[in-house]
């Protein structure tokens, strides 16, 4: 069974930065599609960045050039480094797992992000 586990979120001022982390357990962590979504409320979620087993990375355009997605396959960790934040940027951010093989898809508990102007 694969379990993922998000931390780094809180409150934060415009402009400010914040690291989220996302370990997985269970799975093959190399073999995966590891993606951020946020959902702010009364909205639908939405994909914030992705990135491959062979390292393709993905954003949406809202945050390109501010947000950075990283995975470290050693430690089974998959990382969002989110700079010049904005007040718009404030949702629960949801770790995400995919598995194409298998057609599995996992998500985590999600991360409160809030931005203070």
């Amino acid at each position: 069974q694969v379990q993922l586990v998000e931390s780094g979120g809180g409150l934060v001022q415009a402009g400010g930065s914040l690291r989220l982390s996302c370990a997985q357990s269970g799975g093959t962590f190399w073999l995966n599609i590891m993606g951020w979504y946020r959902q702010a409320p009364g909205k639908q979620r939405e994909l914030v960045a992705s990135i491959t087993s062979s390292l393709v990375t993905n954003y949406a355009d809202s945050v390109k050039g501010r947000f950075t997605i990283s995975r470290d396959n050693a430690k089974n960790t998959v990382f969002l480094q989110m700079n010049s934040l904005k007040p718009g940027d404030t949702a629960v951010y949801y770790c995400n797992a995919q598995f194409p093989a298998v057609g599995h898809n996992y998500w985590g508990q999600g991360t409160q992000v809030t931005v203070s102007s």
